[in-house]
């Protein structure tokens, strides 16, 4: 009894002098920093470790592939400094909560910290999670908290581990067989590999022509639009305008006659709450984000933002693949729209199904205050941090809301042989479409038609034949590739985003047009690669790798057989490939015509890391270089030429004359080989959803194939005074 009243005690002076030191609690960033330590307040100090301090070098594997795949750590160059300062602040701390994010990143430096800290300090230190930066959230960790979550640690390890072995072996290879510099990761090249086979149905696909008939019909003086959906009891097969035209001149003059008529009305459920994908696909397709600008933006949020005199955290944590809500934040959210729109909201709350390979490791995005609506918010909000909050608060907010109804009617008219189709939508009943404003949705109202019964009789007007070509598979896009890694079970929601942005930080691939493009030299690695390792840089074994990895995380799964059962065939296919594959090295320049300017020795077309460009034939002695160019300036009296140029900052390319300053023209749309056969301007491809690619004349006084330019906002001096050449 006296030994337990005597531990019991000591446990007391322990905690006594640990509060009376002080805590010290370590988070991975300064703004997040900011606003835990503001809503813990006197007796703790928040420091960031800025990511990682501990890692694997970069200058070599690292890797003790023959003692069971030890990595060996170092500190990161040049955050030994703040590793010190952080030993040092430990010292002094009565105790010490590491904070880090809570997936297997934040955990694995959670497990560094904890190793480098012990070292120096006797305190207890404990590991603590949340969701949400928010006062409750916080004080609720603190008072909770628990110790390192060793198998998530080994997944995060295994999952680096692997990712070295595979690029710092496929690199190597691709410098022997293509050039210098260049490297490959395990799950990027699955990636490219996606891109560049969806890039090779776009170049093998052939359009086929095909032509619509609209027609305008009239009940009294009221028009409306229908097209022709069956001519002689078929679908019509309008493949010229010479079959379109005799379709009109054989209906022209006949009575259109109302032959059926139907009502149908049609129940929306709202959609669940954001998960990591489907924030970056709704934010590529409505706000025009790519899903490195989401994430960052989405951080931001997170993190905390400065609402009045209080740093506020607005939303829950932004990586997550689940659709979780807690029950605090359900009672929350219906309590707003029970205040708000109590006819909208639910007898009983709405629950969304988990995805079968979700983690559920966090809750579904959602805002950590339902009261911080977007227009409370606004003036605290830079325009993109506003426009992205406010899709995250609708699609939450709409997902405890009452079904939408829409009715739809639809008719068809009898004019000779041929019937014409129309119809029209509209909301029954708002539902959850209530508070959608940015997430609008048009598709649910659609058309408009006079009151009409079966028997009636109309008057038609003009006939309207329209000629189109079938469209060929859609470049990937952020929102679609995201989509379709989700689906396939390629990464996860922490890889989406950096997946896309090493692919174009190695030039592997560009946008065009907020389409996602394979350059030559993202064509020839994932040739290599696809041919050398079929087994490796494929979406079955990189799924498999991320359900294995998920075994690790569950200790169903050692940690080292998973590496070794990759690694042994692996190696010695890479040694093989090495010994036999054709290099390639020089074979993609190309030699030219041009004379270098300094020297006068030929110029060769190279494939750099940023593309093609002309160097001098001559190097080392000349280190002459330029911009390739595309196309001749098309100005009346110019002989300059049309070279690409970047913007400096987010180096956004851009098409200008090389007789800048004294011809000004510009061009967002890379020009084509092609000349515009009626005005003889350059052809540029430009792309919209209605139309899909398309060649246009780049001449803004030419209307063939031409569509307005919405993005030659800038003038060419502007962007040359951002420019990087």
């Amino acid at each position: 009894m006296a030994a337990k009243t005597a531990a019991k005690t000591d446990a007391k002076t322990k905690k006594s002098a640990a509060k009376s030191k002080g805590t010290l609690v370590i988070v991975e960033s300064p703004a997040k920093a900011k606003t835990i330590e503001h809503y813990l307040g006197a007796g703790y100090k928040v420091k960031a470790s800025m990511g990682h301090l501990i890692d694997l070098p970069k200058s070599r594997l690292a890797i003790d592939v023959a003692h069971d795949f030890q990595p060996e750590y170092i500190t990161v160059r040049g955050r030994a400094k703040l590793l010190k300062e952080l030993q040092k602040d430990a010292k002094n701390a009565g105790q010490i909560l590491l904070a880090s994010d809570n997936d297997r990143e934040g955990e694995a430096i959670a497990w560094h910290l904890n190793k480098a800290l012990s070292e120096k300090t006797a305190a207890p230190i404990k590991r603590i999670v949340f969701n949400e930066i928010t006062p409750l959230a916080i004080k609720e960790a603190v008072k909770h908290p628990g110790t390192i979550d060793e198998a998530k640690v080994n997944a995060q390890k295994a999952r680096r581990v692997l990712d070295r072995l595979v690029g710092y072996n496929l690199s190597p290879l691709l410098w022997k067989k293509v050039k210098n510099g260049l490297s490959a990761g395990r799950v990027q090249s699955v990636a490219l590999r996606l891109i560049c086979e969806r890039e090779k149905e776009v170049e093998d696909f052939i359009p086929e022509e095909y032509w619509t008939l609209d027609a305008d019909l009239f009940k009294g003086k009221t028009k409306f639009s229908s097209q022709l959906s069956l001519y002689k009891g078929s679908k019509p097969e309008l493949k010229n305008e010479q079959s379109v035209n005799a379709i009109i001149e054989e209906i022209r003059g006949n009575q259109c006659v109302v032959v059926d008529l139907k009502e149908t009305e049609k129940s929306v459920r709202p959609k669940a709450p954001f998960t990591t994908s489907k924030l970056q696909q709704a934010a590529a397709n409505r706000l025009g984000f790519t899903s490195k600008k989401t994430m960052q933006l989405a951080q931001q949020l997170y993190e905390g933002v400065q609402i009045g005199h209080t740093m506020v955290g607005l939303i829950t944590y932004m990586r997550t693949d689940s659709v979780r809500v807690s029950q605090t934040a359900i009672d929350d959210v219906r309590g707003w729209i029970e205040k708000n729109y109590p006819d909208q909201l639910p007898p009983e709350k709405i629950e969304y199904a988990v995805g079968k390979s979700a983690q559920d490791a966090h809750e579904a995005i959602r805002p950590t205050y339902v009261k911080y609506t977007p227009e409370s918010v606004k003036t605290y909000l830079n325009r993109d941090q506003l426009r992205l909050y406010s899709i995250i608060w609708e699609r939450f907010v709409s997902s405890q809301m009452n079904n939408a109804k829409t009715k739809t009617v639809s008719v068809d008219i009898q004019a000779g042989d041929a019937i014409f189709h129309s119809s029209a939508s509209k909301l029954s009943e708002k539902g959850f479409y209530s508070v959608l404003k940015v997430l609008s949705s048009k598709e649910d109202v659609t058309g408009n038609l006079p009151s009409l019964k079966v028997g009636e009789v109309l008057t038609s007007g003009t006939f309207y034949p329209e000629q189109h070509f079938t469209q060929g598979p859609a470049r990937y896009t952020d929102a679609s590739v995201v989509k379709t890694l989700e689906e396939k079970g390629i990464g996860r929601p922490s890889t989406y985003a950096p997946i896309i942005s090493v692919l174009l930080d190695r030039y592997y691939i560009t946008r065009v047009n907020k389409q996602l493009v394979p350059t030559q030299l993202g064509k020839t690695i994932c040739g290599i690669l696809v041919e050398s390792f079929p087994d490796v840089i494929n979406e079955q074994f990189t799924s498999q790798v991320e359900t294995d990895l998920d075994k690790v995380e569950q200790n169903s799964m050692v940690w080292n057989t998973m590496i070794s059962d990759f690694y042994d065939p692996f190696i010695k296919r890479v040694d093989q490939v090495m010994d036999t594959h054709e290099s390639l090295k020089g074979s993609l320049d190309e030699q030219t015509d041009q004379k270098c300017d300094k020297c006068g020795r030929p110029m060769v077309k190279k494939l750099g890391r940023f593309g093609y460009f002309l160097a001098c034939s001559g190097f080392p002695e000349c280190h002459n270089t330029k911009s390739i160019p595309l196309a001749k300036c098309p100005r009346p009296g110019c002989n300059g030429d049309i070279v690409a140029r970047k913007t400096k900052g987010r180096g956004k390319e851009f098409y200008g004359c090389t007789n800048y300053p004294s011809c000004d023209f510009i061009s967002h749309f890379k020009p084509l080989d092609v000349t515009c056969p009626k005005c003889g301007w350059f052809m540029v491809e430009k792309f919209d959803k209605k139309n899909g690619s398309y060649k246009s004349c780049i001449n803004p006084d030419c209307d063939y194939l031409h569509s307005a330019d919405e993005e030659d906002g800038e003038s060419l001096k502007e962007l040359m005074e951002k420019n990087n050449d």
